[in-house]
């Protein structure tokens, strides 16, 4: 008798085993990267039309190993990892080190390592660490002081200054911005990011009006005052970060921006100040996705992608090749794509069984969010030429290898949220 009750415990078992693996194959959040790069592939075909000079194999067997990897991470409970990211942050900020003195040099810019015959992006490592690494700091308090906030800048800003410095403007704002999301997660004030936003418009009026800073920065004391219980406290504290932005503010426009990162910043509002320099990838690219208006040209069919109108149109600029070539119902469909596969990591986040996942998930969808948000302003010319890639569509083999792992420790959370809701 008894045997048979553990016979049919073990049967109830695998069949709840079975059905999780299938849910996990069919996900939403392993179909739609994968469906990604089969549309990003094409696209690439057809930007390279030359067979064995195109990245479209690579781009694709790049995606299915991805696939695998997120399959194989979903077993493996993310808590296991714990002891792992301590050393992988420092290694990541080693490889970051060692940019500088043996690195590659591409697109004007040192951001490559190479190993024998394979060359990848430590920065596209170290922004998976830093999430890891900042999860496993504020897992264990919330932020309600200022001194709450020092080691978790501690570990962003190294790395934000390795990345910077490269140059890798993107990169460098990507970590900011998860940053302040997975701050948010750990109850940090709401106050508090007003403030630290508002060093942004410092920054501007420093550069395009330094009157305006009379009125300015009396109005941000005003507001510190009114929402903190230590108010003067807190008043200096905020003046005295602002002031420490306008003093940085110009050395980093002269020292830590190159020329041309500096008119990607400003030609934006008027690319065609100068149409055959800092302004041409704009106007080809809102030329090429207005061309392909609503139905667009047809997959391979595009005849600026054809033509190679935009340069290195198959890396950051892959939307405006979809744009002219599926028009502007293949552009909703990848956005709602997008959409659906964001709300689902935002889900899996407010789902996840411990507040360590919840970090780390929530880390990883706000920074398929902004890099989605970037490029498609970007690309249709709303703001200025980042370097920041489309996640799973543009092409870039550490990117989209290092995007499937996010994608498999989002379904590692939900693979141990269902098996807790079905004890």
């Amino acid at each position: 008798m008894f045997e048979g009750i553990s016979l049919k415990k073990k049967t109830r078992f695998l069949e709840k085993k079975d059905k999780i693996n299938r849910k996990i194959i069919f996900s939403p959040l392993l179909v739609i990267p994968l469906v990604l790069v089969f549309i990003s592939s094409i696209l690439i075909k057809s930007v390279q039309r030359e067979f064995l000079q195109s990245d479209f194999l690579n781009h694709l067997l790049t995606g299915l190993l991805g696939y695998v990897l997120a399959i194989f991470i979903s077993y493996i409970p993310i808590e296991r990892i714990k002891k792992y990211l301590i050393p992988l942050y420092f290694c990541s900020l080693l490889a970051l080190l060692l940019i500088y003195f043996f690195g590659i040099s591409m697109y004007g810019a040192q951001r490559w390592l190479s190993i024998g015959i394979f060359s990848f992006q430590p920065s596209e490592i170290a922004k998976l660490s830093t999430i890891l690494t900042l999860a496993l700091v504020l897992e264990k308090k919330s932020i309600y002081s200022i001194k709450d906030l020092l080691l978790p800048f501690l570990i962003v800003i190294v790395p934000w200054l390795l990345i910077f410095f490269q140059p890798d403007l993107g990169t460098s704002l990507v970590l900011i911005v998860l940053t302040f999301v997975m701050l948010y997660w750990s109850q940090m004030p709401i106050e508090w990011f007003l403030y630290l936003g508002f060093c942004i418009f410092t920054s501007i009026f420093y550069l395009v009006s330094p009157n305006g800073l009379i009125f300015w920065l009396p109005l941000v004391g005003y507001f510190a005052f009114r929402s903190s219980q230590k108010k003067i406290i807190f008043s200096i504290l905020t003046l005295g970060i602002h002031s420490l932005i306008i003093k940085l503010t110009p050395l980093i426009w002269e020292f830590g921006l190159k020329d041309y990162q500096k008119d990607r910043l400003i030609l934006f509002l008027d690319p065609s100040k100068d149409p055959l320099g800092g302004g041409y990838h704009l106007l080809q690219s809102k030329i090429a996705i207005g061309s392909g208006g609503l139905f667009g040209t047809g997959l391979l069919n595009g005849k600026l992608t054809n033509l190679q109108f935009i340069p290195e149109q198959h890396t950051d600029f892959i939307f405006s090749a979809l744009g002219e070539e599926l028009g502007f119902l293949g552009c909703i469909l990848v956005l709602f794509m997008f959409f659906v596969l964001i709300s689902r990591l935002a889900k899996v986040s407010k789902n996840a069984r411990t507040h360590f996942e919840s970090l780390i998930i929530i880390g990883i969808a706000s920074t398929f969010l902004f890099q989605i948000i970037i490029n498609l302003f970007m690309t249709i010319g709303l703001g200025p030429i980042t370097g920041i890639p489309l996640p799973f569509m543009s092409y870039g083999r550490t990117s989209l290898l290092v995007n499937f792992i996010c994608i498999g420790l989002a379904l590692s959370t939900l693979n141990r949220s269902r098996s807790l809701k079905d004890q």
